[in-house]
């Protein structure tokens, strides 16, 4: 044992270039980087992720209570980091719509919590630039705390985080942030001033202010929120129905953004409309800053559920496109490339980050191989920083909250999705219900939470109360199914067949014992009871009515859905065998699949007599020589009703 911990800490040559290979996994595949094969498609992917990162970082600013330049700060240094540290070719790492909500709704509480007004505009808070210090300072340590979690996450190899979160779970609170998202957007689409919503129900308090305030609407920025909304809506439909005679996508965002700051400037829609404008973009960097450590403490319980949901949908995305062009990733170390996004940006002013699924789905659709095109996205984002930032002085935050708006056409499309949903399967449904109504009606982190205690707690009752049928033959084949959903099946004679369709433990235990009893109306004790009552009725007369004689001598109970039991498992095997009394003189031939191995072994151990037939799935030959032996046997029981009359066969089933 010793000499192994020795062996494992020491420290070699091999050991430390495989350590930092494996950190910066950018050092092995970019000295094998095929130049001539990639370098067009990776460049092209890049420009046209650069293109559309631009206008989505300004606008996510909104998103996150921040001015745009430290979107852009994101967006640059995200991309350059997970070219170093990711093991995903094709994911697009950056700014994200349900990331930067959750960074402003942070960064908002704090700033009303520190007396700030947040009605936009206030002269008092912007015009000495306490406020924006204040929402930069508390947005950067939360950024370094949820680095901070995943990067603690990877070292304690916490990437099987990612397994219990369901699709359902994240499509549930994607769409209800989604709906939080939209909402917050709709101030700036009509142009009202209202107050920013802090806690539980955010969302319906929102709308509360909304329709208190629309009559104060700025019909400006109403008119071109609408035409934007035209315009962006019309090209994302006629981009997906032609997407398959396009190059790349159609850079509808900047044509808008361009074409709209244009308008503003030189129509004067601030001045003279009082349209909001999103103000002065300095060019160049910041000089980096340490985040107050202090306001990290006070942040952690938020940084949590941000850190699990954007290595969750990193991972998730990352697997996606490894599964479609045929590599491999290793999560714990995507873990530690969306922490280290976070880590060092966070000195640089930058806001938490994650991959973007639109933007992932343009990257391998436009020819991306490598993270070679992430690189080439930072540059375009370099260009804007260096040299036009300031040209977007005059751009409308109606604009902004267009682009946010359309852009979450694939999350409110879900709802399209819940009746088909519905029809496969009525507990994911639910599960995404409530994910989704406690995500937008209460708070989007409380709806996480919801979504997977709720998850977890579907799961035990779908194990406590399993499905349980009879099955039937399918005629003229080896495959056996439910006869309440299948016709014209056949059924053995004399033989009933049990399936429980869930691990078999102690929460289950009676469930599977009364569901047996009820489908094959069979039970020990009535069947006890009964026995007496005939005796009883045998003795006080001489004039013998024979009892009811029962529809089948043999029951199969079908194991093939059992994936695992526990010690009350085997000994509820072992009871039902001494409750039927197994006539000793009967061996069966019978046997286990690999798949059942475990099982097989527990039930030798339990039922010690049944060790010699319990390894094979039954043929419909065997089980028509059951049913003959069955009705043939004479084994000199008493006529009377009962369990001792019976042949239990526990063992798999050939089953579609």
């Amino acid at each position: 044992m010793l000499a192994k911990l020795r062996k494992s800490c020491s420290c070699t040559p091999k050991k430390l270039k495989n350590f930092v290979m494996d950190f910066l996994p950018v050092l092995r595949w970019l000295p094998k980087y095929q130049c001539k094969e990639y370098i067009w498609g990776d460049v092209m992917s890049g420009l046209v992720i650069g293109i559309i990162l631009v206008p989505q970082a300004i606008a996510y600013s909104l998103l996150a209570g921040l001015k745009p330049i430290y979107s852009l700060y994101t967006s640059f240094f995200a991309n350059i980091i997970y070219f170093l540290m990711g093991t995903s070719r094709h994911v697009s790492v950056g700014i994200f719509s349900l990331i930067s909500l959750m960074v402003g709704q942070v960064v908002d509480r704090e700033l009303l919590l520190a007396g700030f007004d947040l009605n936009d505009d206030a002269p008092s808070a912007w015009g000495d630039g306490s406020l924006q210090n204040d929402s930069q300072s508390n947005s950067t340590a939360f950024n370094l705390t949820v680095a901070g979690m995943n990067v603690l996450m990877g070292i304690f190899r916490l990437g099987f985080v990612s397994m219990y979160l369901s699709e359902s779970v994240l499509d549930g609170f994607a769409t209800g942030a989604s709906l939080t998202i939209l909402t917050a957007q709709v101030k700036y689409l009509i142009g009202i001033k209202i107050p920013r919503s802090q806690g539980h129900g955010m969302l319906v308090i929102t709308w509360i202010n909304i329709f208190r305030n629309i009559s104060q609407a700025n019909f400006c920025d109403v008119i071109t929120s609408a035409i934007c909304i035209m315009v962006l809506v019309t090209a994302k439909e006629l981009g997906d129905r032609y997407k398959h005679k396009l190059k790349f996508p159609l850079p509808t965002e900047l044509v808008v953004i361009v074409v709209a700051t244009l308008v503003s400037h030189y129509g004067k829609l601030n001045e003279v409309y009082a349209s909001s404008v999103s103000g002065a973009i300095p060019t160049g960097f910041i000089p980096p800053k340490v985040p107050h450590f202090n306001l990290m403490l006070r942040v952690a319980v938020d940084a949590l559920p941000l850190a699990v949901v954007s290595f969750v949908f990193t991972v998730s995305l990352s697997e996606m496109c490894a599964k479609k062009y045929a590599y491999t990733i290793r999560a714990n170390q995507e873990m530690f490339a969306v922490g280290f996004c976070n880590i060092i940006p966070s000195f640089f002013h930058s806001f938490a980050t994650s991959a973007a699924l639109a933007k992932t789905l343009v990257k391998t659709s436009t020819g991306c191989q490598t993270q070679v095109s992430g690189v080439i996205s930072a540059m375009v984002v370099l260009l804007v920083l260096l040299f036009l930032a300031p040209l977007f002085y005059s751009l409308q935050k109606c604009v902004l909250a267009c682009i946010i708006i359309v852009s979450l056409r694939g999350a409110l499309r879900k709802f399209q999705d819940v009746p088909a949903r519905y029809h496969v399967n009525k507990v994911d449904t639910l599960i995404w219900v409530v994910t989704m109504s406690a995500s937008a009606l209460i708070s989007t982190e409380i709806g996480l939470l919801v979504g997977i205690v709720f998850s977890m707690l579907c799961i035990v009752v779908r194990t406590q109360r399993p499905r349980t049928t009879l099955l039937g033959q399918i005629p003229n084949t080896s495959f056996y199914e439910d006869d309440l959903e299948y016709e014209n099946l056949s059924s053995v004679p004399k033989v009933k067949i049990f399936r429980f369709e869930a691990p078999l433990y102690y929460a289950n235990r009676n469930y599977f014992l009364k569901s047996l009893y009820r489908l094959t109306n069979l039970d020990p004790n009535l069947e006890a009871a009964r026995r007496k009552k005939y005796e009883k009725e045998k003795q006080e007369t001489t004039l013998q009515l024979v009892p009811k004689q029962n529809d089948f001598q043999a029951l199969v109970v079908d194991c093939s859905s059992i994936s695992f039991l526990d010690t009350t498992g085997e000994m509820l095997f072992y009871s039902i065998h001494n409750a039927v009394q197994f006539a000793k003189d009967q061996k069966l031939p019978a046997d286990s699949t690999d798949g059942e191995g475990q099982f097989a072994i527990i039930t030798r151990h339990a039922l010690g007599c049944v060790q010699q037939w319990a390894y094979q799935p039954l043929s419909p030959e065997e089980l028509c020589c059951l049913s003959d032996a069955t009705q043939n046997s004479h084994w000199g029981c008493s006529p009377v009703p009962g369990w001792n009359r019976l042949i239990t066969c526990i063992c798999t089933l050939k089953c579609r």
